[in-house]
């Protein structure tokens, strides 16, 4: 059986509860395969702050710190779509 790892394994009892469900919910969002723009694969990790490679194609894109697209970004970027 394996034992499963939470992220804020490291905080101990330190900085309050809903801190580190927040910080929980940040890293495993970051941490899971996101889908590549160009070419729509579930391949697309974090290389250091804001930059996204996909690692099928090679696409290397600047996003958000913790998700490739933020969601001011999302709105953005559809409000440019439909004009």
């Amino acid at each position: 059986m394996v034992k499963e790892v939470n992220p804020a394994r490291g905080f101990g009892a330190r900085y309050g509860v809903s801190v580190r469900r927040r910080w929980i919910s940040i890293v495993v969002e970051m941490k899971k395969k996101h889908t590549c723009p160009q070419c729509g694969f579930k391949a697309v990790r974090r290389e250091s702050v804001g930059i996204w490679v996909c690692k099928k194609c090679g696409l290397r894109f600047a996003g958000g710190a913790y998700t490739p697209v933020t969601k001011v970004g999302a709105t953005a970027q559809q409000s440019t779509k439909s004009t």
